[in-house]
């Protein structure tokens, strides 16, 4: 039997900020099917697999919820304030992704029941903690 401690252990998940390469920059969205905020916008992203690499979970995730796949991934933080999820202790990595928005046509599957473009200065009410994530997404790219 594999050697497990006795303090309890977070879950890891990945949440993918994908931003569009256009003038005035939009980022894509979900609207949550299932609790914990259903019926929310958040941003794509998932439950990262026991055996599976993170940057394969956050394309993974994206390609699940969004139909999109993505060339590049940037990892832009890692996010963990101990009640950023009601499920539980969730630590969240988190990538940043650019596309031209004309070359996909996004459709809403797995855990997303609705899937929209909105401008990445001024979104909806977001869940969780993604109104900080974009907050950062947003600073990073001011710095390029």
């Amino acid at each position: 039997m594999p050697f497990t401690y006795e303090h309890p252990r977070p879950c890891v998940t990945v949440d993918v900020v994908l931003v569009s390469r256009e003038r005035t920059p939009r980022v894509l969205l979900i609207r949550r099917k299932h609790p914990p905020f259903a019926g929310k916008w958040a941003l794509p992203g998932g439950f990262v697999e026991i055996e599976e690499d993170l940057d394969a979970a956050a394309r993974r995730e994206l390609e699940e919820e969004t139909g999109i796949r993505v060339g590049r991934l940037e990892q832009l933080a890692t996010f963990g304030a101990p009640n950023r999820d009601p499920r539980g202790r969730t630590i969240s990595v988190v990538y940043l992704a650019h596309l031209d928005p004309r070359r996909v046509r996004p459709r809403p599957n797995d855990d997303a029941a609705e899937v929209a473009w909105f401008p990445l200065r001024k979104p909806p009410p977001l869940a969780f903690d993604h109104a900080e994530i974009l907050k950062t997404a947003r600073q990073r790219l001011r710095k390029r």
